[in-house]
């Protein structure tokens, strides 16, 4: 037997092998010692590289999963500290609010008084009188905690509490209030009445006040001084309406178009259309809940578009107005309910400043917490204290102060990070604010602070998958039927200049594919779009005619192009077919479509075209992927061995029945891990992506319509989402779903890879 020969030793005439007498070699005892130190190393290094890769996965897994596993923690509610009111003098509370920094309280009572309390002992910290006794008091805007007070000499007085922050020694922080009069302490002038609702936004300023059935309305305009920028109400209008019932209590949105009016007794909404101030409309009565209840508390939700009705037996309905189909008119659209804590009857619901969330108080003491887009109870706490009636949320929600019949105050900690989040809010349809239907909605951010976050993963997913279609549409095809030619019946000539070009393609950067994607080809597209129709026609009928007329040739000639370079002989038609499909694009478009097939779809067919769309990703993704699935599927089928296809053909099979039967069962292990790994890069594809398509976060199978992919998403939106809130929580989820269905997929991949190599391994 012959062992190891030292090359590099004889050629400097020396040898560290011993011969024997038959002229065999064999290696020294150090060399082989050696080479077996080489091989233990080597076999550890690859030991310990694979082990590195599989902890890194799995790290990555567990980041992920530790960033996303907030957003699931439930909600809680936790009773802290019980006292007096502050300075208590015996009159009813009107109103309760709560400071930013959730350390000051102030109470508004019937004799007038404003009284600031810490929130920790209930200590008195400052008070201020309004020199007159209140009738009702109310929040005109909690964002710039304006508040209006109703007097019992009829003027409504409106005031901001302000609080200086400051910080007179290293880790300390004092706190103090302030009230001011924007519009002066006098107030204005308001009708009679004992119920009332203000609200005013940067033009002007809107009152309802109540009388048994009588609501007048009242208007004013704002002006601007141009020397002190002080800003003055000028009255601009007032009206009356007559109610068949007595009005218990009043909302009006911040914007000043809508008003509700509702009677209790009789559990009717009167929703009214004030737009028009000169002519405001009943728009419509409706009744909350079921026939024979009665309404118990109101209340309306952060932005001003939802309200949420409480009735005696214990149901919460959201309501918004709603445009009608195809009209200008409004209709008062009942849109999800919620069962009230342990059941009981709720005495007050109180709205967040920031969210739409909102809590119910119930006269048995129980506390109630829920969020309106994720549809559902968030927590419910049975207080020691009965009789809930009053009570006021921290800015931020993390504090809430409830009012309790034996006159003291209950503070209360509220848990409650991401309480958007739910699996239907995620995955399902949700009915949001204005929208005319429940619908899959992403919409992570706007411009105002009133905005409802839609955080559906639905449209992502989907626009995931499109993309991943529609590239693997157009690759697949292509990348096999290739791969399988070249390995099998090009010849190893032409196959030595073929496969490195393709593979060469795999090394463009995909931003540059994006950038030529989104900037040539999507205008390229739109402007001959009949002609890319037409050469999908012309090309599948070019190939095979090239074919046929090459066999009709005379033999002297088709014998001397060599074997397996016949391909060569398909450029030319297929350059002159994709030149002619061009060329007739413009006047098949002015003869059919009216100049413009996109205009023509959209106006005739009712498709939407978008110039960055499906089929621009499709291509240019498509060209992306090839090379990945072409290489592999290429390897698959030329490492097929040569004793198998040469014993198919010795038995009288045809290099296409060899093919077929020999040769794709065989290499079939290798082309689906192919179409597998092509399918995960497809998958996570984003820089074509984010520059070939409009984003839009649609679901929509349509190939001129856009979409959006969890991948791009996350490129988009991760660097300006707040670190630790809930948008960024939801983007570390979409690349934990990322993350999972790559690693299910690829694994049922493997499951079937195995099954076919072990159905074809005895070939």
């Amino acid at each position: 037997m012959l062992t190891y020969d030292i090359l590099d030793k004889q050629a400097n005439g020396m040898s560290n092998a011993s011969d024997t007498t038959d002229g065999t070699v064999f290696a020294s005892p150090g060399l082989m010692k050696w080479r077996y130190t080489k091989d233990k190393l080597a076999a550890a290094s690859v030991t310990v590289g694979g082990i590195g890769v599989i902890f890194a996965v799995v790290l990555i897994f567990f980041y992920l999963l530790w960033v996303v596993l907030p957003i699931f923690k439930p909600a809680s509610l936790e009773a802290l500290t019980q006292f007096e009111l502050p300075a208590d003098s015996g009159d009813r509370s009107l109103l309760y609010a709560i400071e930013e920094q959730s350390e000051l309280g102030l109470r508004i009572s019937e004799d007038g008084r404003l009284r600031f309390f810490q929130l920790t002992d209930g200590a008195l910290k400052a008070e201020s009188d309004l020199d007159a006794r209140l009738i009702a008091a109310t929040h005109v805007d909690k964002a710039s905690s304006t508040i209006a007070v109703l007097t019992d000499s009829q003027r409504i007085v409106l005031f901001q509490h302000k609080y200086r922050l400051d910080y007179p020694a290293e880790g300390e922080r004092t706190i103090t209030p302030r009230i001011e009069f924007p519009y002066g302490t006098q107030g204005l002038q308001a009708p009679a009445g004992d119920r009332m609702v203000v609200r005013e936004n940067d033009d002007q300023l809107t009152m309802a006040v109540a009388e048994d059935t009588r609501i007048t309305l009242k208007q004013f305009e704002k002006s601007t001084s141009f020397f002190d920028e002080s800003v003055s109400l000028d009255e601009a209008g007032q009206h009356t309406l007559i109610l068949p019932r007595q009005v218990d209590a009043m909302l009006m949105d911040p914007l000043q178009d809508w008003l509700y009016a509702f009677n209790f007794a009789s559990a009717e909404i009167y929703f009214y259309d004030i737009r028009r101030f000169d002519a405001p409309k009943l728009v419509q009565t409706l009744v909350a809940g079921q026939v024979g209840n009665t309404i118990t508390a109101v209340d309306m939700l952060s932005g001003g578009l939802s309200l949420v009705v409480a009735s005696d037996d214990g149901l919460i309905t959201q309501y918004f107005p709603l445009r009608k189909q195809n009209s200008t008119d409004y209709t008062l659209q009942r849109v999800r309910s919620f069962d009230a804590a342990d059941g009981a009857a709720v005495a007050a619901l109180i709205s967040e400043q920031r969210r739409r969330g909102f809590m119910s108080l119930s006269a048995n003491g129980t506390l109630g917490a829920y969020y309106s887009t994720s549809e559902r109870e968030l927590a419910e706490q049975v207080l020691a204290v009965k009789g809930l009636q009053l009570g006021a949320i921290a800015p931020r929600a993390n504090i809430m102060l409830v009012e309790h019949a034996d006159r003291g105050i209950q503070i209360v900690k509220l848990h409650n990070e991401h309480p958007e989040v739910s699996f239907k809010a995620l995955w399902g349809k949700i009915w949001y604010e204005s929208y005319p239907e429940p619908d899959y909605t992403w919409q992570s951010s706007a411009a105002n602070s009133d905005f409802e976050p839609k955080f559906s993963l639905s449209p992502l997913a989907f626009g995931t998958l499109k993309a991943a279609f529609y590239a693997m549409l157009f690759a697949v095809p292509l990348a096999l039927a290739g791969a399988i030619y070249t390995a099998y019946f090009m010849s190893s000539g032409l196959r030595q200049l073929v496969k490195p070009a393709i593979e060469v393609m795999e090394a463009l950067p995909t931003v540059i594919l994006g950038f030529l994607a989104g900037l040539w080809l999507a205008p390229f597209i739109e402007t001959h779009l009949p002609g890319v129709f037409l050469m999908i026609l012309f090309l599948p009928i070019t190939l095979p005619l090239t074919g046929w007329l090459w066999t009709l040739m005379p033999a002297s000639l088709r014998h001397r192009v060599p074997e397996g370079w016949q391909p060569l002989l398909l450029v030319l038609p297929i350059i002159v077919s994709i030149a002619l499909a061009l060329s007739l694009s413009q006047p098949i478009e002015a003869a059919f479509f009216g100049g413009s097939m996109p205009h023509w779809l959209d106006n005739e067919m009712g498709i939407t075209y978008d110039q960055r769309n499906s089929l621009v990703v499709g291509l240019a993704m498509g060209f992306a992927v090839i090379p990945t699935i072409f290489s592999i599927a290429e390897d698959a089928v030329f490492s097929v061995p040569k004793q198998l296809t040469q014993g198919s053909l010795a038995l009288g099979a045809t290099p296409w029945q060899t093919l077929v039967r020999v040769v794709l069962p065989t290499a079939s292990p290798g082309m689906f891990s192919a179409l597998m790994i092509g399918f995960g890069r497809a998958v996570g594809e984003t820089m074509i992506v984010l520059m070939a398509t409009g984003n839009t976060p649609i679901m929509d199978f349509n190939i001129f319509e856009g979409f959006r992919t969890l991948s791009a998403n996350i490129a988009v939106e991760m660097p300006e989402s707040e670190v630790g809130s809930t948008h960024f929580r939801i983007l570390f989820l979409a690349g934990l779903v990322l993350f999972l269905f790559t690693f299910v997929f690829n694994t049922l991949a493997e499951i079937i890879r195995q099954r076919l190599r072990n159905k074809y391994s005895n070939l």
